[in-house]
């Protein structure tokens, strides 16, 4: 009932930048946080960034200062502009909704590959 669908991912060299949006739609109230994690082979997930519904942010340290991330509370929209990507930025990156409604509820996109060649 609730969809969150992610764009943007692709093939990009070091250096260049990319930017990833994601929609939630259905059934969901009371968004209070979204943002983005990431999956490299081989390694756990992990927090890129988030932001909650005050415009409060929370990078990785690894992202800060590169990549930034924003949302749209109107259309439940989040997006992440990756500048200055590294090889070790290349992943699959899961879009995350997190919402309250007589409980925490969280959500996650199916993921788009992000890949950075040296």
């Amino acid at each position: 009932q609730v969809q969150l669908v992610e764009s943007g991912g692709g093939l990009v060299q070091a250096g260049g930048s990319l930017k990833l949006s994601c929609a939630a739609s259905g059934r969901v109230f009371n968004i209070d946080v979204m943002g983005w994690y990431r999956q490299a082979p081989g390694k756990q997930r992990e927090l890129v960034a988030t932001i909650t519904n005050g415009g409060n942010t929370n990078y990785a340290d690894s992202v800060k200062g590169r990549f930034t991330v924003s949302r749209d509370n109107a259309k439940n929209t989040v997006n992440l502009q990756m500048n200055s990507l590294k090889p070790e930025d290349t992943a699959v990156y899961y879009c995350y909704v997190r919402s309250f409604w007589g409980a925490i509820l969280t959500y996650w996109g199916q993921g788009t590959q992000v890949t950075v060649s040296s």
